[in-house]
């Protein structure tokens, strides 16, 4: 939608109440309905074309200063939106045993190396190095309920600890290398001289991996109080410590085992299609190794909704995580081509039992997908890195408002899925504004204001005319 905007998008004028006694005056309030309903209707998020389609927004110099600035608290924001989400939608929501947390990161993708703390960052989907902010979220799932709750930022150790600064200091004849293998040789060879060094030492002290930001995220929904039993994440957080955390919580997980995980051979028992146990090497047996010894016979043909999926259940010992159920799973009968393994902590769980569940880990995929397409996760042009975690935090707040309009009026727990996408939800917003549009000019009109200045007064902050009125 690119027409002049007279008035805050419905969602935002019904929803943004709850937010009122978090900004110090009218005119930052004001800034945050505008700015909220500039991510959901406008296919150009930039504060410039913002200021240029709502009427009564501030210049794009205002509206910068209003995220890099102004004295209002995204932690506050974001905590008072958690609240509002749980209390809207308890009559949807499901028990807490039937709920939860998803675990996963996503790469907001920039070119130009001016913003704060961006870095080349590893892209799992086509392998390569790009510059981006690389955040690491948490998601919650209850039935027809999902929503984004927390985020925090990775930043790469050497970006971390500005360790490349540290290493022409102390080391200025040596040339870093730029081979993975050689920078990791090198990296053992003169990060214990830079300890030494206590301003590096302070910031290798603060460097936080992706599986700590996991902990904080698992620990910060548990104090928020969230309904959930059970944490799904991929295989990436599979440590650990994360697991430890989740245990100590007394929360279920389940997560992507990775094909070069070790399995305990002393844990279990293998039969081959005779019915005779299978004799391992040594005390340790991998993944990709057990599943071509799995007769065909001892896989079991499931149906999730209307898909069917072959699959194999064990429960064993991984070392370091303990007692754990697998789940090997194939999508033909013939057993060929790729394979999942799951791995749980509830060893007494089935296997339709562990997919049903894990399917549920879908939605942050489709929050990071929307999130991107839609409302702007990754559209940001301030430079600061608290100007761009108050944007991700109002990204937030649009997609749950957005969110609720796609959930049933009624109480009805047993809905499974929103009722409309975020994209429709999104649609439905621009509509409502253009009727507005429409029906304020009908007004002016009927007050005999002559056309030219009607629209000259709605599109004068947007030039040339004929380009401001296209949608």
């Amino acid at each position: 939608m690119q027409l002049p905007i007279i008035t805050p998008a419905p969602l935002v004028e019904s929803h943004t109440a709850v937010f009122r006694d978090l900004f110090e005056n009218k005119r930052q309030y004001r800034h945050f309905q505008n700015y909220l309903t500039g991510l959901t209707v406008l296919s150009n998020k930039s504060m410039a074309n913002m200021a240029r389609c709502i009427l009564d927004s501030a210049d794009k110099t205002n509206l910068s200063r209003f995220l890099s600035e102004s004295g209002w608290s995204d932690e506050k924001v974001n905590d008072r939106r958690i609240a509002y989400m749980l209390e809207r939608t308890q009559v949807v929501r499901k028990k807490s045993a039937d709920s939860y947390l998803l675990l996963d990161d996503t790469l907001c993708e920039h070119v130009g190396s001016l913003f704060e703390y961006v870095d080349r960052h590893y892209n799992h989907g086509d392998n390569s190095y790009p510059l981006a902010h690389n955040l690491v979220t948490s998601h919650y799932v209850s039935g027809a309920v999902r929503f984004p709750v927390d985020l925090r930022q990775y930043r790469r150790y050497e970006e971390a600890t500005q360790w490349e600064e540290f290493v022409h200091k102390h080391f200025p004849e040596r040339e870093i290398p730029k081979n993975k293998r050689e920078r990791t040789k090198f990296h053992k060879e003169v990060d214990p001289e830079l300890l030494k060094d206590p301003e590096f030492q302070a910031l290798d002290a603060q460097f936080k991996t992706k599986i700590a930001l996991g902990v904080e995220l698992i620990k910060k929904a548990v104090e928020r109080q969230l309904p959930f039993d059970t944490v799904l994440f991929d295989g990436w957080y599979l440590a650990p410590s994360l697991v430890a955390e989740i245990e100590a919580q007394h929360k279920n997980w389940i997560s992507i085992l990775k094909k070069n995980r070790n399995l305990e051979t002393n844990s279990f028992t293998l039969k081959d299609a005779e019915g005779k146990p299978i004799s391992f090497e040594g005390p340790h047996i991998k993944v990709e190794d057990l599943v071509p010894l799995i007769p065909a016979t001892a896989y079991q043909q499931i149906e999730i909704n209307q898909k069917s999926y072959w699959c194999f259940s064990l429960a064993l010992r991984i070392p370091e995580l303990g007692k754990v159920r697998i789940v090997v799973s194939f999508e033909n009968a013939d057993l060929t081509g790729t394979y999942v393994t799951l791995v749980t902590n509830r060893a007494d769980w089935r296997a339709i039992q562990v997919i049903q569940v894990y399917l549920q880990r879908w939605p942050i995929e489709t929050f990071y997908q929307d999130g991107k397409q839609l409302l702007g996760l990754d559209e940001y042009r301030m430079r600061s890195a608290e100007a761009i975690r108050k944007h991700w935090c109002l990204v937030f707040v649009a997609y749950s408002l957005l969110h609720l309009d796609c959930l049933p009026t009624l109480p009805v727990k047993e809905v499974e899925l929103p009722i409309k996408t975020i994209g429709e939800a999104c649609r439905g917003q621009a509509q409502a504004l253009i009727q507005a549009l429409i029906l304020h000019t009908y007004d002016l009109l009927k007050q005999d204001v002559k056309v030219q200045v009607v629209f000259e007064t709605l599109f004068a902050k947007q030039t040339p005319l004929a380009s401001a009125i296209a949608v």
